[in-house]
């Protein structure tokens, strides 16, 4: 029987950071994302999902040490010593073995461990379903909304909002009361999406905008998060993800 190793990877939220040091949420958001920019890496590397008491879904980072101590670097001795305090705390929590020390424990945990690797086999060959079904719904030149139409049970009408509030997108249509037009973030440009300038005949003229081009990794960011269900979903959604559609119909 091979051993089963779990290996947890440390991290602190931005939540945590805001109730540690008393600031607000959305402040300690802005931090990161200038700590980002400074440091030229993918805020959407560090991104998660969380949903509140009412069910809404916010976004926090989730930051190793590194970024966590550069981030209060900026902050006061006292809010320094706290974050660095209780990062050591989840450094202690980590390595506490977790050795049976009775024979009942012991039976607990090893029929523990056979459910997660039963776990695991079953994620594994979900995993391998979502890939597949990715592989078949991506191509390259869509747009984000092109994208999502395949995806069941999105509300298109509000993919591309959805990647503003991820800080993925802008609105470059500077006069009130015209329609977007959205460009792409610069640290996630060429990573995640891409633009391409398109030329359209008018009464006025021809005039140019942009148009938001998915990449791939910007595919998979989607399609992990539409998984999760954090995408703008339609309320008569039937609760069924694109790949299991497929997978009854086979």
């Amino acid at each position: 029987m091979q051993n089963l190793t779990i290996v947890q990877t440390l991290t602190m939220s931005s939540r945590e950071i805001a109730e540690l040091t008393g600031k607000q949420h959305k402040d300690v958001l802005a931090d990161c994302r200038k700590m980002f920019e400074a440091l030229n890496i993918q805020s959407a590397d560090f991104s998660a999902d969380y949903k509140d008491s009412k069910g809404r879904t916010y976004q926090e980072f989730l930051l190793d040490q590194d970024l966590t101590m550069t981030l209060v670097m900026g902050y006061s001795i006292e809010l320094r010593h706290k974050v660095a305090k209780r990062w050591r705390e989840l450094e202690e929590q980590a390595k506490k073995p977790a050795i049976p020390q009775t024979y009942p424990d012991a039976l607990r945990l090893a029929a523990e461990l056979a459910e997660e690797k039963q776990r695991l086999a079953l994620v594994n060959k979900k995993q391998e379903e979502e890939i597949h079904c990715l592989q078949n719904l991506f191509q390259t030149g869509m747009t984000p909304v092109q994208f999502c139409k395949q995806l069941n049970g999105v509300n298109v009408m509000g993919v591309n909002l959805f990647l503003a509030e991820r800080n993925f997108l802008y609105d470059g249509q500077k006069e009130e009361n015209k329609p977007y037009e959205w460009r792409v973030k610069a640290y996630a440009r060429d990573k995640y999406f891409t633009e391409m300038v398109v030329t359209v005949n008018t009464e006025k003229g021809k005039k140019k905008f942009y148009e938001v081009i998915l990449l791939k990794e910007g595919a998979k960011w989607l399609y992990r998060h539409y998984l999760k269900g954090e995408l703008p979903m339609k309320k008569s959604w039937n609760k069924l993800f694109t790949h299991d559609k497929y997978s009854q119909v086979a």
